[in-house]
């Protein structure tokens, strides 16, 4: 089979950024995977999709096919302008969707953007559906990016992914553990849409306010972050136990999202402390933000090291793309070590135009 791959990796956070469109060639040298970044592009939901994926949680079965259709739609169109602006040779695209529903223990998630709309549009296979078989086999079906952290950044002792949700990955006792860990972007985007800001730049919002304390022990002594892993968060999660707080408007933006930050940091710190990590790869949106990454310094003395912005803003479109990859030569793409399933599997289905 041939090693070399050129593959187009898509993913749609639970921060309703938007989506990231990453062009990747990935091959095989001496048994070990390299890979480039060749081009990207992130391209921005505007209000109407942001208020349509977060309403989408609520929404009928009918409205939400209609959904699941209109993404697809929309993010075929993103790609292919994408692509015919370059002049790419592409193998395929593999595409992460947008996580509606997360729900594990009763044995189902849901990530919607037909793959057959964006196959049907670009002209390309679409690999997608990544989830799915873990979670029938028992798992989590997340976190998923903890095979390229293993086969790719394996230099660093554990890789920290600060998107809409915050996750961790490691080798113990030679195998890859991983988990989500808290709300992150999630909460901060949320906030910020209340001053009428998309994000909090640089954490100034958040910088400017005051830890609530009876909030913050509130948020710290949940269940969640006692139980260990595997597990996972979706946004049920967000939204059973911080939405009510942020729409209490007896507590200012700024202290909510002070006390948001510290929360998210403190259980960072946690993590890697408790596993004696000394070097941690950090990516994802809110490695830009600086006063959280001052808050999960403050609480720990692991090394933070912060890549190029390339490999902040696209690492997970990236490894979307290698678990293509991975799929389409039909290896393993999936820990049980990471989810908690009864095997490793090959997640993924294909879409051919």
């Amino acid at each position: 089979m041939n090693s070399g791959h050129h593959v187009i990796g898509l993913m749609s956070g639970t921060s309703l950024d938007g989506l990231d469109i990453a062009y990747c060639f990935f091959e095989k040298k001496d048994n070990r995977w390299v890979f480039e970044i060749r081009d990207t592009r992130a391209v921005s939901y505007n209000a109407e999709w942001r208020e349509k994926l977060s309403n989408a949680y609520h929404i009928s079965g009918e409205a939400l096919m209609q959904l699941h259709h209109e993404l697809g739609e929309l993010h075929g169109k993103w790609v292919n302008d994408f692509i015919s602006s370059k002049n790419h040779s592409i193998d395929f695209i593999a595409s992460h969707g947008h996580t509606i529903f997360h729900r594990p223990k009763d044995g189902w998630t849901l990530q919607i953007g037909s793959p057959s709309a964006i196959a049907s549009i670009c002209k390309l296979p679409v690999i997608a559906d990544f989830r799915t078989l873990d979670v029938t086999l028992g798992g989590q079906g997340a976190p998923l990016v903890p095979i390229g952290d293993r086969l790719l950044f394996s230099s660093f002792e554990a890789c920290l992914n600060l998107g809409g949700i915050s996750n961790i990955s490691f080798e113990k006792n030679e195998e890859r553990i991983a988990f989500d860990i808290a709300p992150c972007n999630m909460m901060f985007n949320f906030l910020a849409e209340k001053m009428n800001m998309v994000f909090d730049e640089d954490g100034h919002i958040a910088r400017s306010g005051k830890v609530i304390q009876s909030l913050l022990e509130e948020w710290n002594a949940l269940s969640y972050y006692h139980s260990a892993p595997p597990k996972s968060l979706g946004r049920e999660f967000f939204e059973a136990n911080f939405l009510s707080k942020f729409q209490q408007s007896t507590y200012s933006v700024a202290d909510l999202m002070c006390t948001a930050v510290e929360h998210g940091a403190f259980q960072i710190a946690c993590v890697l402390n408790d596993q004696s990590i000394s070097k941690v790869l950090v990516t994802g949106g809110g490695a830009k933000h600086h006063f959280f990454i001052e808050r999960v310094k403050a609480h720990t003395n692991c090394e933070i090291h912060i890549p190029s912005k390339e490999i902040i803003d696209f690492k997970e479109a990236l490894v979307f793309a290698f678990l293509g990859v991975l799929r389409y030569r039909g290896e393993v793409n999936t820990l049980a070590s990471v989810t908690g399933a009864s095997r490793d599997s090959i997640g993924g289905a294909i879409w051919n135009p």
